[in-house]
């Protein structure tokens, strides 16, 4: 045999290998999809829906929820009196005002929690008493909070009362306007 016909026959071998090996590695990608699939490693087929780790699901704490005012013609309450949490979970609660007189007010809302302790593991996101609230006469809202109940409030702690207090902001509230002849 000749050497020109020994480098076609190798030459040949090379190529039916390299084509073997093009092929086997296109064979390999539904064999790997489904080993993952069947062990669950990195899967590639279906996603796991979130979990938030940060929730408790172990317990639930009660949070009383309560409304009053100091020196305001207001009426101030939550919608609902009491919500049950998991420790973690992001919760949305919402309170009703309205003012009752005839002149616009401006209120500040001051929460307080008990038991005492409770306050270091209350966290609000979202809530009215972070700035002041200016209400025109009759004008009633709802107002919005935000919180969670951190997951490391002792586990003796199973209720949490959430209350706020109204109270007027002394030379905040917008004086009324005065019709009459100057002269």
């Amino acid at each position: 045999m000749s050497r020109a016909a020994d480098n076609r026959s190798m030459l040949r071998r090379l190529t039916i290998f390299a084509v073997a090996m093009f092929g086997f590695g296109f064979a390999l990608v539904p064999f790997y999809r489904a080993i993952c699939e069947v062990t669950g490693i990195n899967s590639l087929v279906k996603r796991d829906a979130p979990v938030n780790s940060q929730v408790d699901t172990s317990r639930w704490v009660t949070v009383e929820l309560d409304g009053n005012t100091r020196g305001l013609a207001w009426s101030f309450a939550p919608t609902q009196r009491s919500v049950r949490v998991h420790p973690g979970e992001l919760v949305h609660v919402v309170y009703r005002v309205r003012n009752e007189s005839a002149t616009p007010v401006v209120g500040q809302a001051i929460p307080s929690y008990g038991p005492r302790i409770a306050a270091g593991y209350f966290r609000k996101m979202e809530c009215f008493c972070f700035q002041k609230q200016e209400l025109a006469a009759g004008e009633s809202r709802e107002m919005p909070v935000v919180f969670v109940v951190d997951p490391e409030l002792p586990k003796d702690v199973a209720t949490v009362t959430l209350s706020y207090t109204f109270f007027e902001l002394n030379g905040a509230t917008p004086k009324p306007v005065q019709s009459g002849v100057t002269g």
